[in-house]
């Protein structure tokens, strides 16, 4: 099998990625690119990658690669993305794609002129229960979706006060664009990628800028050179073409009963469904409501029951 060359730009986040083409057999890590060399260099001799270097110019001219992952902090996804693309090269990057639309559609045209993939790491569309959920509403068996709320919630997890996720000019927003992307997408294609019409918003910054909410212990202290510029809560309502409507709800810090949960609830004509997880739980999160238990699964070409066939996506 002819393995696609991958090229890992960023060592913090980017070990996720190492870790998952390291159980795919049609990809191989060959090349680490990171400002904290010592960092990839731990990595790269974990994983036994032949290639790291300090500069992600310096992966794309000189290691021969097919694609690229991107794992740097917000601001560079775009400058990284698109040197990445214009080099000819296969991009997937971690979300979001971009600090703002503009940004964002730049990097999307010249993905399309190059004739490239672009992909971004909305790695939750991989859940087991996502994946049972989708064929169960392709096979009509909750009718039409008309609306659904999607939601990730924390009561204190802002990722670093006085960081990068903190700061305006680096992050482009809080938890709207480093949480919100993820269950918005869940929702969206769970619903079939309906063209969105309308949108109305509110972001709130109440509890950061107190310095309180930080995911250590909530009491960190903010200091002059560590200001808290983007918003700690922020809630949307989406009407899409066909008529169905998504709430969206996403937080990194709220006086409430919640600690760092997501998830999607879907209202259809014949049958509901929810899938909510609580510390990062991989199974055991799906419900449904107002249907039956039992179906045939074309997966494993019998019937069986819905709990029955996630336990056994999750378990392979």
């Amino acid at each position: 099998m002819e393995q696609v060359r991958v090229g890992v730009v960023g060592c913090g986040i980017g070990a996720w990625h190492v870790e998952g083409y390291a159980e795919e057999p049609r990809a191989k890590v060959v090349a680490l690119a990171g400002l904290d060399t010592d960092r990839c260099l731990r990595l790269a001799k974990e994983h036994d990658i032949p290639h790291v270097v300090g500069d992600y110019q310096e992966l794309l001219d000189k290691v021969e690669v097919d694609a690229i992952s991107i794992a740097v902090p917000n601001h560079l996804h775009v400058p990284v993305g698109l040197a990445a693309v214009r080099a000819g090269k296969h991009v997937l990057i971690e979300k979001p794609l971009s600090r703002n639309a503009v940004e964002g559609e730049e990097l999307v045209k010249a993905a399309k002129e190059a004739g490239v993939v672009l992909a971004i790491a909305f790695n939750r569309r991989a859940r087991s229960d996502m994946e049972v959920l989708r064929r169960h509403i392709d096979e009509g068996g909750l009718g039409e979706v008309y609306y659904a709320k999607a939601y990730w919630l924390r009561r204190a997890g802002i990722p670093g006060l006085g960081t990068w996720f903190t700061s305006k000019e680096q992050a482009g927003g809080g938890p709207l664009i480093d949480l919100g992307v993820h269950v918005l997408d869940m929702a969206l294609w769970l619903m079939g990628n309906p063209e969105v019409v309308s949108v109305s918003a509110s972001t709130y910054a109440k509890i950061g800028p107190q310095g309180k909410g930080n995911w250590s212990d909530g009491r960190f202290t903010i200091l002059p050179e560590n200001r808290y510029e983007v918003e700690d809560l922020a809630t949307a309502f989406l009407r899409t073409a066909g008529g169905a409507a998504i709430q969206l709800e996403t937080s990194w810090a709220t006086h409430s009963a919640v600690s760092d949960e997501y998830g999607v609830t879907l209202f259809g004509g014949q049958g509901g469904a929810e899938i909510r997880v609580k510390d990062y739980a991989k199974s055991g999160c799906l419900r449904f409501f107002g249907i039956d238990a039992i179906y045939r699964s074309a997966a494993l070409g019998r019937e069986i029951s819905l709990v029955e066939e996630e336990e056994a996506l999750a378990a392979d």
